[in-house]
């Protein structure tokens, strides 16, 4: 009988129309009463396919901040990004390669003509492999230009470990967004736009990114991968340099980066601190365990009437929070979703 009271006081359109556990609560309790009414009003509203689907959510999004930790130096990780499409220039030009180094913050940028898979390898083995070395991990996202069977092949040939950040979840990968939202301004500035020329000035604008003092680490990338700072058409030329001894320059560039990396790295650990502070304030961490079924939230181009979450539920079978795996029990096919992108429903 309470079933049939609830269907007609949350699903029936005229009486209930799907709305919250307050509305129906106090719809119910004007006429009937039963011991943990409210609860059982939770749990069969929870155990609604069409509110979970439709239903915007009011709190913050759940999940607190998780910051990667600052590797041991720099160059053992980086992230790589695509940006992309921008106009085509002269030089058939379209995309831009952005690789971010997670201890120094330097940036690479590279003009590209495409982002195939072909055209990231053979970037990432001239442009930045054979000048800075192999990087300990890289983190990207699952896009198919970085994750196929040739970058597989590269990882295996190298020898690095390539991490994927959570679909639509860019936050993972943050300090390179944070460049792409960065230098399109900078660059859309400068380029003339009769000639469409951007890529002409992406380097001066990336140079220029890497020689200024970064917000986090308190110093320029260029200040931390080479001990000094750059030197600029502004500043004026020394006319002799003297050293006592041969390898007196390269002790004291030793002294000077040890003392650097320290500092920097004090610093990206003490700004990590201050923000998960801020993110985390008022936001509810919830965590699902193996075996609960979930909705995943839909992308894409959707009109204002379609749900916002998928009509078949799908079961958690590993969890990495704030990230889980969770698998469709008709396919059997994995995915890899952040917490933001979840929904928990009661089975029915």
């Amino acid at each position: 009988m309470r079933n049939c009271l609830l269907r007609a006081c949350h699903d029936d359109p005229m009486s209930g129309s799907h709305f919250s556990v307050d509305r129906t609560y106090h719809k119910i309790r004007s006429q009937f009463w039963w011991p943990r009414m409210k609860v059982t009003i939770q749990q069969y509203i929870k155990a609604c396919r069409l509110c979970a689907q439709y239903n915007i959510s009011r709190h913050k999004k759940f999940g607190h901040l998780n910051p990667i930790s600052p590797p041991d130096g720099p160059f053992a990780l980086i992230g790589i990004d695509y940006c992309g499409p921008l106009k085509r220039t002269p030089r058939e030009n379209q995309y831009v390669l952005v690789i971010t180094d997670y201890f120094t913050r330097h940036v690479t940028a590279l003009a590209l003509p495409n982002c195939t898979a072909t055209t990231t390898a053979q970037a990432l083995f001239n442009d930045f492999f054979c000048k800075y070395g192999i990087p300990s991990v890289i983190l990207s996202d699952q896009g198919s230009h970085f994750k196929n069977e040739l970058m597989k092949n590269i990882q295996k040939l190298i020898g690095y470990n390539h991490i994927y950040s959570s679909a639509y979840h860019p936050q993972t990968n943050g300090v390179v967004e944070r460049f792409n939202s960065t230098f399109i301004p900078q660059i859309s500035k400068l380029q003339d736009t009769q000639n469409n020329n951007w890529d002409e000035y992406l380097q001066a604008v990336v140079f220029a990114y890497n020689s200024g003092a970064h917000k986090t680490t308190k110093f320029s990338p260029y200040e931390l991968l080479y001990g000094r700072s750059p030197q600029l058409p502004i500043h004026t030329r020394s006319t002799q340099f003297i050293f006592n001894k041969p390898n007196d320059y390269f002790l004291q560039l030793q002294k000077a980066l040890r003392i650097y990396h320290q500092t920097s790295r004090d610093n990206i650990i003490r700004q990590q601190r201050v923000t998960k502070k801020w993110y985390d304030r008022g936001r509810l961490n919830l965590q699902l365990k193996i075996g609960d079924n979930v909705l995943t939230r839909i992308y894409g181009l959707r009109g204002k009437l379609d749900p916002k979450f998928s009509a078949i539920p799908k079961i958690i079978v590993d969890v990495q929070h704030p990230t889980y795996i969770v698998e469709d029990e008709d396919t059997h096919v994995r995915s890899q979703i952040h917490i933001n992108d979840l929904r928990s429903i009661l089975s029915e």
